[in-house]
């Protein structure tokens, strides 16, 4: 009966945040779609430079030579961190369905997130379209099947982008890679909004090793990584500089029921918070009751008026001594 009970209540509190983040989608709806529209182009224009792309020689790479290189089989490490860092940003977005403290809103950070894509990917485009390099990655490099593209025998063949095929073996968008795109936009996001400290910490040591290992796979030449280390944090310095903050629902309604520690931690909370408030107060001089301070500021306004007749009553006896 208690769980039942206590299901119910969860249940009602989880439909009544769907509630709030639909109210918030029918007006963020636009920017959203937009956001999710570009993903598509991104990825026609990474299929369409595949059909531009020559293999060549690898390029001399400092990266190159300070790693050794991992092979064909082992390619997976990189994809690996790579989808658990995805993962588990996109649940954490979603956190606030289903958990107690609630910083955002899920609609509003998914938005600030495509904004922060959606630039870094137009300069990606962009950046390699301007100068096609030859791929370092396997089915890229001379004698691979992969390497090149004949030509398409109707539109509809680019339109599709041979999904996903063509998207795990393009070749010729490098610069910059787009891993670490959304790698850093989802670390710097759960650094701005997330709470943990040792998640943050460890969301960071993961983008690094992501990166070492995009280039002991000969997935991206070093280039593509630097360049994308240093353009998605100035992309989204700028973007979030730019873009109105979000309310924060620290304050807010707990989503889920108290267990007795929590409410017991709650409580100390608040009570240290009154506290607070208290000391600043006394700092302040604003202590006290408003009537008593109106009581206290008639009672030296009157004192001041006496003093004040009582020194003109004295002036003329003054005067005429």
């Amino acid at each position: 009966m208690y769980i039942a009970r206590e299901a119910s209540k969860v249940w009602r509190k989880v439909t009544a945040e769907i509630l709030v983040e639909l109210q918030l989608l029918r007006e963020k709806w636009g920017l959203l779609l937009a956001g999710l529209i570009f993903q598509y182009i991104h990825g026609l224009a990474a299929r369409g430079v595949h059909y531009l792309h020559r293999p060549g020689p690898l390029l001399q790479d400092l990266g190159f030579m300070a790693l050794p290189e991992l092979g064909q089989d082992k390619g997976y490490l990189s994809e690996s961190i790579f989808s658990s860092i995805f993962l588990s940003f996109v649940l954490w977005t979603f956190h606030p369905f289903i958990y107690h403290i609630k910083r955002f809103y899920t609609v509003l950070i998914w938005r600030r997130v495509l904004a922060f894509l959606v630039a870094s990917q137009f300069l990606r485009i962009i950046t390699f379209y301007s100068t096609q390099l030859p791929g370092p990655n396997y089915h890229c490099r001379e004698g691979s099947e992969l390497a090149t593209l004949p030509p398409p025998n109707s539109v509809l063949e680019v339109l599709l982008i041979n999904f996903p095929r063509g998207v795990l073996f393009g070749c010729g968008d490098l610069i910059f890679s787009s891993h670490m795109i959304f790698t850093l936009v989802f670390v710097r996001t759960y650094h701005k909004y997330g709470s943990k400290r040792f998640i943050k910490f460890l969301a960071w040591f993961m983008a690094i090793v992501q990166s070492l290992l995009i280039i002991a796979s000969r997935k991206h030449y070093s280039v593509d990584v630097v360049v994308a280390w240093y353009t998605v944090n100035l992309v989204v310095f700028f973007v979030d500089n730019k873009l109105p903050e979000m309310p924060d629902r620290t304050n807010g309604v707990p989503l889920l029921p108290l267990s007795t520690k929590e409410k017991e931690i709650r409580l100390k909370e608040e009570r240290d918070s009154k506290l607070k408030d208290e000391f600043h107060k006394l700092l302040n001089g604003n202590h006290g009751d408003p009537t008593d301070r109106r009581q206290r500021a008639q009672m030296n306004g009157r004192q001041h008026d006496e003093d004040t007749n009582h020194a003109l009553t004295e002036a003329p006896t003054a005067n005429g001594t």
